[in-house]
């Protein structure tokens, strides 16, 4: 899949195209979920992950998410960002929407943790059961 957006951005989910650096220095440097976290441990998330989606600007990637699915029973999103200088432009919506709706495991129950972005995903169904959890029911 290669989608472009508006003003020349673009959502790939070609695995060899993701820069891992940059994803990297985002989750251990900025993210509250994933501070500290090696690149080793990216790369490997990267690598194993059922699905990546990568959020570019020409060649720079500005934003990313991480599905991980067994592709039968359940899905979970994680590390899901945009950086700061893109935020506010609906592109968060666009990466969540993605990996969520217009993926492989679009039928499959999903669950994500997260402390800040519950209206975000609240648009793609998924509920809050606690402060951190969220959960979205598969489809029949």
């Amino acid at each position: 899949m290669r989608r472009a957006l508006t003003d020349d951005l673009e959502l790939d989910d070609d695995r060899r195209r993701i820069d891992i650096d940059a994803v990297h220095d985002y989750l251990s440097n900025e993210s509250y979920w994933a501070r500290g976290r090696t690149r080793a441990d990216v790369e490997q998330t990267v690598r194993d992950a059922a699905r990546v989606i990568g959020l570019y600007d020409g060649a720079r990637q500005v934003g990313f998410a991480r599905v991980i699915s067994d592709g039968v029973r359940v899905s979970h999103l994680c590390d899901v960002y945009v950086l700061a200088g893109y935020r506010g432009r609906g592109l968060g919506v666009e990466l969540v929407r993605e990996a969520v709706d217009n993926g492989p495991h679009s039928k499959l129950p999903w669950t994500l943790a997260t402390k800040d972005a519950h209206g975000l995903y609240r648009r793609f169904g998924f509920s809050a059961p606690n402060t951190r959890i969220m959960q979205r029911p598969g489809s029949p």
